[in-house]
């Protein structure tokens, strides 16, 4: 019988995000507040015997409710370059078969790919029982992308630098939030483009660790220094976020680069229930989800 593992991968929003000026390597210093929901990709890892190839496939969870083409390479794929990477930490190969349903939107702004790598670490350690720590785990991800450490941990964390300064942080306070998926794309780049013409400020490190030491995430509190770069490379957002904010008489946040926009609920019920409103007034998908431990 072989060795089989199912290894969630679940999407991060970032509840608090300020960008600081690029460096002379052109990468952007952080600080932001990110969790977890319980919004995931699913990894089915089975263990192949040796020598063989590793096999993978990528695919769309039936539930997912923004899809696009799944039109990369599989040797860009983050997971499988996670898996690639292991293989090279350990010199020696991990043969596997991969199944990966996608939910979370590619290019969404929550960490999806980075969080398929992240999966991809803790479920080949634990297939192979290779004994790795977390930390290890993160500092393996940290070459494949500045999300990877994070969510090879999950939860809450004020997360700094170029993502590799991690404060684990308790469990946030219960914590409804509703994902609505606008169609239009906000590429990482370009964002990040548009927001260094326009100006970057200082980073509010500050404001961001008060944020996450809050006993209540109050619905205006979440901010995003890459919000006018985002509306920028994505106009159409900003009539996405008016309909959006007039249906739920409240404020609404983006989550990383974009696109996907979030709103803080006072519930599950009241998350769900704005859910299924938004996707009927104004036929865009949306979704209630939680923040996890």
């Amino acid at each position: 019988m072989r060795a089989t593992i199912v290894e969630r991968a679940p999407a991060k929003v970032n509840l608090a995000l300020s960008v600081g000026p690029p460096g002379v390597d052109r990468m952007h210093p952080i600080a932001s507040w990110m969790v977890t929901v319980d919004l995931h990709d699913e990894l089915l890892l089975t263990q192949l015997p040796e020598p063989s190839f590793s096999r993978y496939a990528i695919l769309w969870h039936p539930e997912a409710r923004r899809r696009s083409e799944i039109d990369w390479s599989i040797t860009r794929d983050l997971a499988v370059r996670a898996h690639l990477a292991l293989e090279e930490h350990v010199g020696r190969q991990l043969p596997l078969q991969l199944k990966l349903e996608k939910r979370i939107p590619v290019g969404g702004g929550l960490g999806g790919g980075s969080s398929n790598a992240a999966a991809m670490l803790r479920g080949v350690n634990a297939l192979f029982g290779l004994g790795l720590t977390r930390a290890e785990l993160a500092q393996i991800g940290a070459s494949l992308g500045s999300d990877v450490p994070f969510l090879v941990h999950g939860g809450s964390a004020m997360v700094e630098g170029l993502g590799e300064r991690i404060a684990l942080l308790p469990p946030p306070p219960p914590l409804a939030l509703t994902l609505i998926f606008p169609e239009a794309p906000c590429p990482t780049g370009k964002v990040y483009a548009i927001f260094d013409e326009l100006g970057p400020a200082g980073l509010r490190s500050e404001g961001v660790r008060a944020l996450s030491a809050a006993l209540r995430v109050d619905p205006s509190s979440p901010f995003n220094d890459l919000l006018p770069a985002a509306l920028q490379v994505a106009p159409t957002l900003e009539d996405d976020i008016a309909e959006i904010a007039a249906v739920a008489e409240r404020p609404v946040h983006l989550s990383g680069s974009g696109s996907t926009l979030f709103v803080v609920c006072d519930d599950p019920l009241h998350a769900e229930a704005l859910a299924s409103t938004i996707t009927a007034r104004l036929d865009l998908p949306a979704v209630a989800v939680r923040a996890t431990g």
